[in-house]
């Protein structure tokens, strides 16, 4: 059967203008993952997704939980990321993790650990978590509270922001933190996860957030910043005076950078944006003459495996099979990015990288990010019965 939630939110988008055409190669490439995807000829997939499973079951902790001294983020990504290769909610590995992550359901709705300072960030992984593992309404409750909570939190009039504030319609890591692109991509990707599109007054005040950290004068953007580095991709906040991790050009531009400019480019087809508004296409650009899979492009391994993460997810969404740099040279980026990740894989069958930035020295959340990006690594194939 049709997965009736993705039709529910292309109807949604077809009814706010986004072209037919578009939202049927979102619909098979984003809203199908759970249901069918042809094999994927690469002879090391298996065996990769084989091992990593095999060492976060020896990785779990005995309560379900991973990296737990974290916060419940972590657990969140790896049950989401199994989940998403083939692992149902009643596995064992998972089924622990979500039984983990039911006794941090706060009163407000949120999904944390008390006294976290990272309310937003550990709540919108725990409802992409929780809205995999539905099955029959199991949890649409916990998911209604959960999306009020991130909705309630996200920076607008509530907070005295309007849309004239640089910080209108952004999440920040909880109630009180600026917002930034990481945390509001996340927040998009959650409510996306819910069927939301963009009829969605949330999804709306995101994308005027979104379109403000884009290195691209456009009417949706005429900050300060816009056309001081015109390159089209995307830096971490224009709020709070604006910053990029990639840091500033000599003329006091804004850098983009790589997991920042998928993040930006995937949220927006995910608001519904569409493939020839210029946003989508100064992006895409901007992807191509900065391909690689050998870095996170303007920040070296700084955050790799969250920029494989977002890469794959915003081509996927795209739907773009292939991918021509600016040389011209035409690449696969699946069977690229399979090949990349094989060679990165230790032989305890996780991942790390060597820079621990952004907490990725630790092997749980990259292995996690890891499965998250090979779940995209593979073509979906409508399902018609």
């Amino acid at each position: 059967m049709w997965n009736m939630n993705a039709i529910h939110r292309t109807l949604s988008l077809c009814r706010n203008g986004v072209s037919l055409a578009f939202l049927v190669g979102l619909f098979v490439c984003t809203s199908l993952a759970a249901e069918q995807s042809t094999a994927v000829q690469h002879a090391e997939f298996s065996p990769m997704l084989e091992r990593a499973t095999a060492f976060l079951a020896g990785a779990q902790a005995e309560d379900g939980s991973f990296s737990s001294h974290a916060g419940t983020g972590v657990t969140s990504l790896v049950a989401t990321a199994l989940m998403r290769n083939g692992r149902t909610p009643h596995d064992p590995l998972v089924f622990k993790s979500l039984v983990y992550l039911k006794q941090y359901v706060q009163p407000d709705g949120g999904i944390y650990q008390p006294g976290s300072r990272y309310r937003n960030y550990e709540t919108c992984l725990a409802i992409l978590c929780f809205q995999q593992a539905n099955r029959e309404g199991r949890y649409d409750q916990l998911l209604k509270r959960a999306e009020a909570f991130v909705k309630k939190i996200q920076w607008d009039g509530e907070e005295g922001h309007d849309r004239s504030s640089p910080s209108f319609g952004g999440a920040g890591y909880g109630a009180h933190n600026r917002p930034d692109m990481s945390n509001t991509t996340f927040m998009v990707d959650a409510l996306f996860s819910l069927g939301r599109g963009p009829d969605d007054p949330a999804m709306q005040r995101a994308l005027v957030f979104i379109s403000r950290c884009q290195n691209l004068e456009t009417e949706h953007n005429d900050t300060r910043f816009a056309a001081t580095n015109p390159d089209g991709g995307f830096y971490y906040t224009i709020a709070a005076g604006g910053s990029s991790q990639a840091g500033n050009t000599p003329q006091d531009g804004l850098r983009s950078y790589g997991s920042m400019t998928y993040a930006g480019l995937k949220s927006m087809i995910y608001a519904g944006v569409g493939p020839n508004d210029p946003r989508v296409n100064a992006a895409y650009r901007w992807a191509q003459q900065n391909y690689t899979v050998a870095e996170n492009p303007g920040m070296g391994n700084n955050g790799l495996y969250y920029y494989y993460h977002t890469f794959a997810k915003a081509l996927d969404a795209l739907g773009k099979k292939k991918i021509v740099d600016e040389q011209g040279q035409t690449h696969d980026w699946r069977m690229e990015l399979i090949d990349e990740l094989a060679g990165r894989q230790l032989e305890n069958g996780s991942w790390l990288n060597p820079n621990q930035r952004w907490l990725e020295g630790d092997p749980n959340l990259v292995t996690s990010y890891v499965l998250l990006t090979l779940s995209h690594c593979r073509e979906k194939t409508p399902k018609t019965q």
